[in-house]
């Protein structure tokens, strides 16, 4: 069943002949005809000038739902994401994966040396890097195939301040909005909140210490009222547990065998669940 809150934003799948691959450095050029988010909150955003947003047709594609994105965990903060195309999308890239595969795209962070690399495989075409320098803001909003990558930047607090240092980057492919919180160091505003829009999907830190704290992780959440909740960046054994405490009873969580998550509009939950794919953490006792 999908949740009211998703009839309010058309389904965009970009399966036709996809633009040519090509590299992102530092800045994101900016184009005439930029994707369009179906993901972003049109009640606050209407307001906004140039803000791309889309009405609803109720009247959706009865092929849309059999359109499934597949999402896996690569180690710390990096999860694998695979669209119904076949484009593959690394998160907080290090320089290295789990599966044996170049992804087409990569996202990177800079607060911390293990969600970003200075050497990327030249292979990978698409390097969205979630800073740009001082005094300087990267902003995407960039085609990957049927994949639309955009980010929403925040501050860098820790080890040094860096205004707009990090990036929450946004994955929106197959209808599906998916959101990558990166090493968020702080609460969100009303702003950020209006740039991020719908996520369906949240890949949230849970250190509680170098990032975000459990306490503001969970006031995200309870804004956010994401689907599904991935964590990453777990780093102590006793992170996940605390973390997980916090959320309270009337949050499921789901431990899966199988290292991948296959996703759509249909099978969606209709409460927020944490889903626990492989090696997200190496505490043993979740199904106790």
């Amino acid at each position: 069943m999908i949740r009211p809150v998703k009839c309010l934003f058309a389904l965009t799948l970009a399966l036709a002949a996809s633009p040519a691959l090509r590299s992102v450095d530092v800045l994101a050029q900016t184009t005439n005809s930029p994707p369009v988010s179906t993901c972003q909150a049109i009640a606050n955003n209407l307001r906004a000038p140039n803000v791309p947003v889309r009405f609803a047709s109720f009247a959706q594609p009865a092929q849309a739902d059999a359109y499934t994105v597949s999402i896996s965990f690569q180690g710390h903060s990096t999860y694998l994401i695979k669209s119904p195309t076949g484009i593959q999308v690394a998160t907080d890239f290090a320089g290295w994966l789990i599966d044996p595969v170049t992804p087409d795209a990569v996202t990177m962070n800079f607060a911390h040396s293990s969600h970003y690399t200075r050497t990327p495989d030249p292979k990978i075409k698409h390097v969205f890097r979630g800073w740009a320098g001082v005094g300087k803001i990267a902003q995407y909003n960039e085609m990957v195939g049927d994949v639309v990558v955009r980010n929403v930047t925040t501050d860098i607090l820790r080890f040094q301040n860096i205004p707009d240092g990090n990036s929450i980057f946004i994955f929106e492919t197959a209808g599906l909005c998916i959101g990558h919180l990166g090493h968020l160091h702080h609460k969100l505003s009303e702003d950020h909140y209006t740039k991020i829009g719908r996520l369906d999907v949240v890949m949230v830190p849970v250190d509680g210490g170098l990032t975000i704290t459990h306490a503001s992780v969970g006031e995200l959440l309870q804004r956010l009222r994401s689907s599904v909740i991935l964590p990453m960046h777990v780093r102590s054994a006793g992170a996940l547990p605390q973390f997980l405490s916090r959320l309270g009873d009337d949050v499921p969580v789901v431990q899966i065998a199988q290292n991948r998550l296959d996703l759509s509009l249909r099978n969606l939950p209709e409460v927020p669940t944490v889903y626990l794919l492989p090696g997200v953490s190496n505490i043993p006792a979740y199904d106790e």
